[in-house]
């Protein structure tokens, strides 16, 4: 896999990860309430979102080595 394919696939990574993490924060009806005090997808968000974003800033932090390493 060259550079530039590896870095394309971490920055879809890591864009699918911002994606789920914000999907886990709509209003939907739920049994359980969030942390935040409202039903949501996800009944562990903010942790989960914050859990998926950390993914995500991960991925793109490797893909930044892959784009500078010589």
């Amino acid at each position: 896999m060259s550079r530039d394919q590896a870095a394309n696939a971490l920055t879809g990574i890591a864009a699918t990860f911002v994606i789920l993490g914000l999907l886990t924060l709509i209003p939907f009806s739920a049994e359980k309430m969030n942390d935040l005090g409202y039903h949501s997808i996800c009944p562990f968000a903010p942790w989960s979102t914050l859990a998926l974003l950390f993914v995500a800033l991960v991925a793109w932090m490797i893909r930044g080595y892959v784009v500078t390493r010589a």
